[in-house]
C-alpha cells in the first residue's frame, strides 16, 4: 500500500492494493470518495515466465492518475511456468479469471486490457472467448453481472473500451528477424523453430507457428478471424517497442516496407516515444494483393498482417536504442522492476494519458 498525505485523520490520494496468497494483485483508489465508485476494470496481463508483480508500477500509477475511476487487476492465473502451456490454454484461464473478478465486483460497468509481450496474445484469445457483439446482446453471459444493461459490444458483460498491447509478437516469432537476438541469420532462425518446444514448450510452438493441433492451422492464424465459438476481431489500440526480444515488425503489425522512418523524440514528457500513427481498419478492397511465395511461413505471416489490418490500430513506436539498458528494453518498457527499469516511466505515462475512460 502506498500512503498519501494524512490531514486530520483523513487519507488523501492514496493507492490501496491487495495481494492474495496466489499472487494476484488488485489496485484501487482510497480517495475521500468511496473506492467502490470505480466502475472501469483494467486487466493487466504479464508476459512469458512473468508474474502479476510485473505490472505493479503501472497499476499503481494508473490508479494514482485516475482516482476512483479504475479498478486494476493484475492477472495471476498464468504465472511463471504456466506461461509455457500455450496461448489457448492461458487464454481460457484468463477468461475465467476475468469472469471471477467481475462476479466479485458487481459495480463494474466497463473493461479494458493492458498486456505485455505474449500476454497480448493471451488477452486476445481471452477476449475472443468473452466477447459478445451487438447481435448477441440478448445472450446471457455466464457468471456476468445480473440485471446489467448490455451495451453494444461486451466482454464478460461489461462495455469494451481499451485493448492495449506492449511489445507483443502479433505475427509470431518465426524468422525474418522477428527475434532480434538471432541476428537475422537464417540457420539460427530455422534451428530455433526446431528446438523451441524444448525451451518454451507449447507456447513456443504457437509463437514459431509450428503447432498443428489435429490438422488445424497455426493458432495465430486462427486468431485473425472468428473461429468456432471464438470472436477474435475487434477494434484495438497498440503500444509497441524496439527491443532485443520482440522484433519491430511483429510488435507493430507491419511489413518491412511499412516500417516508419523516425528521429529521436524531442518531446520532453515522453522522450522514448519516437513515432505515432493511426491506422484505420482496411476493408477487402484496401488490402494488399495476395502474397505469392514458396515459403509457407512467409505466406502465413502475410496472412496475419492482412487479417489484423481489418481492425483499427493506434501504433506508438518506442525506442530505447540510446539507453544503457537497451538490451533490457523489453522489461524497461513496462517498468517491470521500478528500481531497475524506471527509465520506461514515460511510456507508462503515455499509456495512461491516452487511456479512454
Amino acid at each position: 500500500m502506498e500512503n498519501g498525505t494524512a490531514q486530520n485523520g483523513t487519507v488523501h490520494n492514496a493507492v490501496c492494493s491487495s495481494q492474495s496468497a496466489n499472487g494476484s494483485c488488485e489496485v484501487w483508489s482510497c480517495n475521500e470518495s468511496d473506492s467502490s465508485s470505480a466502475d472501469h476494470l483494467v486487466i493487466m496481463v504479464h508476459g512469458i515466465l512473468g508474474s502479476s508483480n510485473d505490472w505493479k508500477y503501472a497499476a499503481e500509477r494508473f490508479v494514482r492518475n485516475l482516482p476512483d475511476k479504475v479498478f486494476v487487476h493484475c492477472s495471476e492465473k498464468n504465472m511463471y511456468r504456466l506461461t509455457l502451456d500455450g496461448v489457448d490454454v492461458m487464454g481460457e484461464r484468463l477468461a475465467q479469471e476475468v469472469l471471477e473478478v467481475i462476479q466479485k465486483n458487481p459495480n463494474l460497468q466497463k473493461i479494458s486490457f493492458v498486456a505485455h509481450s505474449v500476454g497480448g496474445l493471451v488477452a486476445r484469445y481471452a477476449i475472443g472467448r468473452l466477447y459478445r457483439g451487438p447481435r448477441e446482446d440478448d445472450a446471457e453471459e455466464p457468471n456476468a453481472n445480473p440485471n446489467k444493461e448490455q451495451p453494444r459490444a461486451t466482454i464478460g458483460g461489461l462495455e469494451a473500451v481499451n485493448f492495449i498491447t506492449v511489445a507483443t509478437p502479433h505475427l509470431g516469432s518465426r524468422g525474418n528477424k522477428q527475434v532480434p537476438f538471432l541476428f537475422g541469420l537464417n540457420a539460427l532462425e530455422k534451428a530455433a523453430g526446431l528446438v523451441i518446444h524444448w525451451i518454451f514448450r507449447r507456447t513456443g510452438q504457437h509463437l514459431f507457428l509450428v503447432d498443428n493441433d489435429e490438422g488445424k492451422p497455426p493458432l495465430l492464424k486462427r486468431m485473425i478471424e472468428d473461429f468456432g465459438d471464438l470472436n477474435f476481431m475487434y477494434t484495438t489500440c497498440l503500444i509497441l517497442d524496439l527491443c532485443y526480444i520482440v522484433g519491430w515488425r511483429t510488435s507493430s503489425i507491419r511489413r518491412n516496407n511499412e516500417l516508419p522512418k523516425w528521429e529521436d523524440c524531442l518531446n520532453e514528457k515522453y522522450p522514448h516515444v519516437v513515432h505515432e500513427e493511426h491506422c484505420k481498419a482496411c476493408d477487402e478492397t484496401d488490402l494488399a494483393e495476395p502474397f505469392s511465395t514458396d515459403d509457407k511461413f512467409d505466406k502465413i505471416e502475410e496472412e496475419l498482417v492482412t487479417g489484423l489490418s481489418r481492425v483499427s490500430w493506434e501504433k506508438i513506436d518506442v525506442s530505447f536504442h540510446t539507453s544503457r539498458l537497451r538490451l533490457a528494453a523489453h522489461s524497461v518498457i513496462q517498468v517491470k522492476d521500478e528500481s531497475m527499469h524506471i527509465e520506461g516511466a514515460d511510456v507508462v505515462q503515455h499509456l495512461i494519458d491516452h487511456f479512454v475512460l
